[in-house]
């Protein structure tokens, strides 16, 4: 079973909606998914605490991951997201971007370091036919 970690903008219900629909598709193909609205930031401590808490949690589980895929919606990448796309990268773990918004960026689909960085897949279904290729 392959490891991933899910790196998405979690701070609306509709972006958390999307997300668990996501993380099913994954699990749905074999994947064991870290999701970090539900792994790591439901934590109720005083807010240093909570922060040292949630980040420590997100790095040790990017460690662990052996695919990191994010979610590119938007006029621009989370910026949460965009970290966690850089430094999966920097371990050289392999990076899938999914991109369903069709705006556009002039020369790009989203910022040139991301796109750059990632796989980038329009769709969920070239996302998981992309992933289960990788095996």
């Amino acid at each position: 079973m392959r490891n991933v970690y899910l790196a998405a903008p979690l701070f609306s219900e509709a972006e958390c909606d999307f997300n668990s629909r996501l993380r099913d598709e994954l699990e749905g193909i074999g994947m064991s998914v870290f999701l970090p609205q539900e792994h790591s930031n439901k934590i109720d401590s005083e807010l240093d605490a909570r922060q040292e808490s949630i980040f420590s949690k997100n790095v040790a589980a990017i460690d662990k991951a052996d695919i990191l895929v994010a979610v590119l919606d938007g006029v621009d990448v989370d910026s949460g997201t965009a970290w966690e796309i850089g430094y999966a990268h920097a371990l050289g773990k392999p990076v899938y971007g999914l991109r369903t918004d069709f705006r556009t960026l002039g020369m790009g689909v989203v910022n040139l370091m991301i796109e750059r960085s990632v796989v980038l897949c329009t769709s969920f279904g070239e996302l998981v036919e992309r992933l289960e290729l990788e095996g």
